[in-house]
């Protein structure tokens, strides 16, 4: 009864998520397919940080090797690969650059490798600027369509319909997003439950424990930033798809702040709860762009008065919420929906027997008879 209840509660979301299109505008799918992509990436540095205790300010450059490893081999600018294969070869090209840099991942640690991984941002950005014919320079590049067995995940004609309901760029990328996020997912939740999450455990609270139980210190930290940067270069890829253009600007500093953000909300080392900061980081300037004319202190963008924009609104609301978590809720999200679901399913306590009609308590020195569990 358990497994099925398990089930479940697995898929009455799932076939939920499968619905959405069908019922949404292309505005609330385009938020549900930037929170699918930023997810993903979340995941990723999830392992990284919050399992492996590394720092990384470096998870923007990653996101933009797989967004434009793609762009370009599927390009005309490039080899011009089939895109199926373009997505694949740009998620391994950002692991690739996790190897290249996994040596000092490997050795350094703490504060020393988040300044390091902050160079990458500099240098990554300084190259999506000058590189023009590969990156399109400063404009940014058009993104190549996803085609799979003919069918193009982009806005065609004519146009396909399914049960009534036009099925735009949008619709198509929604299940796109959703397969590569229930992958991201369960094999996320694979490594955390399997040896090497428990080997990264193990090497975040002490090195030295690690070490003498027969864990490859420099081995399992190169290991999981190369693991990060692939999941990164899957959200960059479907980022691109999703904006339909990349353009250097995008891949800043501030992206990857964003993602630290993420799992420190949702809460480190869980899958659940990078998802979950992921969703809420953003969504949330999504909404009050669109609603910024109904929010308090909150100018419309565009409007040049000198006001709050909805953007620098929500990294305030965002900056608070990271203080109230780490001051009231160390664990997050995650931490908090668990204690919530364990205080609405504690059993009341029973009432004291009256001493009226009780029976005789034994003493304090009989042996108490043992109790059957119900």
């Amino acid at each position: 009864m358990s497994d099925l209840l398990k089930r479940g509660g697995f898929l009455i979301p799932l076939l939920l998520m499968c619905a959405l299109p069908f019922y949404l505008d292309a505005f609330w799918l385009r938020i549900g397919l930037f929170s699918m992509a930023a997810a993903i990436g979340a995941v990723g540095l999830g392992l990284l940080s919050g399992t492996a205790g590394q720092l990384s300010l470096g998870h923007a450059f990653f996101l933009a090797v797989g967004a434009y490893g793609y762009v370009w081999l599927a390009g005309e600018n490039g080899p011009g690969l089939p895109p199926a294969l373009a997505l694949v070869l740009a998620v391994l090209l950002a692991g690739v650059a996790g190897g290249l840099f996994s040596p000092v991942a490997g050795r350094v640690k703490g504060v020393y490798l988040g300044v390091a991984t902050l160079a990458l941002v500099f240098l990554g950005h300084h190259v999506l600027l000058t590189a023009d014919s590969v990156t399109g320079g400063f404009n940014g590049s058009s993104v190549p369509p996803l085609e799979l067995g003919g069918f193009t995940f982009a806005q065609a004609d004519p146009e396909l319909t399914v049960l009534g309901v036009p099925f735009g760029a949008e619709e198509r990328l929604w299940y796109l997003g959703l397969v590569l996020f229930a992958l991201t997912w369960f094999t996320a939740r694979g490594l955390l439950r399997g040896r090497p999450g428990r080997a990264l455990v193990a090497l975040r609270d002490s090195e030295t424990a690690a070490s003498v139980m027969g864990v490859h210190v420099a081995k399992y930290r190169s290991a999981a930033f190369v693991v990060s940067s692939m999941y990164a270069g899957l959200a960059g890829v479907l980022l691109a798809l999703s904006f339909r253009r990349v353009v250097p600007d995008y891949f800043s500093l501030a992206l990857s702040v964003d993602y630290l953000a993420m799992i420190v909300i949702g809460g480190l080392g869980s899958v659940a709860g990078a998802t979950a900061g992921a969703v809420f980081v953003t969504a949330l300037p999504l909404l009050m762009t669109r609603y910024a004319d109904q929010l308090p202190l909150v100018a419309a963008p565009g409007s040049g008065d000198g006001s709050l924009g909805p953007t620098e609104a929500a990294r305030y609301l965002y900056g608070a919420a990271i203080v109230v978590i780490l001051l009231f809720a160390p664990d997050g999200l995650r931490g908090l929906a668990r204690r919530t679901r364990a205080r609405l399913g504690r059993r009341p306590p029973r009432p004291a027997p009256s001493d009226t009609g009780a029976e005789p308590r034994p003493p304090a020195t009989a042996a108490r008879a043992k109790e059957h569990t119900p």
